[in-house]
């Protein structure tokens, strides 16, 4: 597992604070099958999930799933001793994490949170502009979901420690390019400021 704290400011080349009337949350992925590289990140992703619900923002999850051997794409090659089956334990989202049955959960079967799904349909029927990224894994699904919303419109914020990955290179390296090109780095306690104080 691998997140990092307040070292990310070294990368930080534009600052700004999420606007809470047109922001929403992203949850990627926070499954049972990365357990092991999520819990280290609970406390900072449900102290965000909790900002996010006191400042009204809307929060979505994401699970990655597959309903067949069929619906893989590109990961069967990549993973094929590793995808996630629909209707698994490893399937199913974190209990940690808390989520309320009325949040919206999205299912996805590639990196993409928007590939193949109706997240853009669904943020943009709720006003949104601004989304706030969370999740695992930091280097894959988080980070092709951002790119993704920046390239459509969103203007994105991506979190340093309610994210993480299996190597700390590969979450500091994703850090730097969402810093350089696609998003604003925040973590959970500048959110709160921002958004609560």
């Amino acid at each position: 597992m691998a997140s990092i704290g307040s070292s990310y400011k070294k990368y930080q080349i534009r600052t700004r604070d999420p606007n809470p009337k047109t922001s929403a949350l992203l949850v990627i992925d926070m499954q049972n099958h990365f357990s092991s590289i999520a819990k280290p990140i609970i406390p900072s992703i449900t102290s965000t999930i909790q900002t996010c619900r006191q400042a009204s923002i809307p929060i979505i999850f994401t699970r990655h799933c597959h309903k067949s051997l069929s619906d893989h794409g590109m990961l069967g090659e990549w993973w094929a001793n590793d995808l996630i089956i629909d209707g698994t334990h490893e399937s199913k989202l974190m209990n940690e994490i808390g989520r309320k049955e009325d949040e919206l959960v999205i299912e996805k079967n590639t990196y993409s949170g928007f590939k193949g799904t109706a997240l853009e349909e669904t943020l943009r029927e709720l006003g949104v502009e601004e989304v706030i990224v969370t999740g695992v894994m930091t280097n894959l699904c988080c980070e092709t979901t951002a790119r993704e919303a920046f390239v459509r419109g969103f203007r994105v914020f991506f979190s340093t420690d309610a994210t993480a990955t299996s190597d700390k290179v590969l979450h500091e390296a994703t850090l730097m390019n969402m810093a350089y090109g696609f998003a604003y780095l925040v973590d959970s306690n500048s959110l709160k400021r921002a958004l609560l104080l």
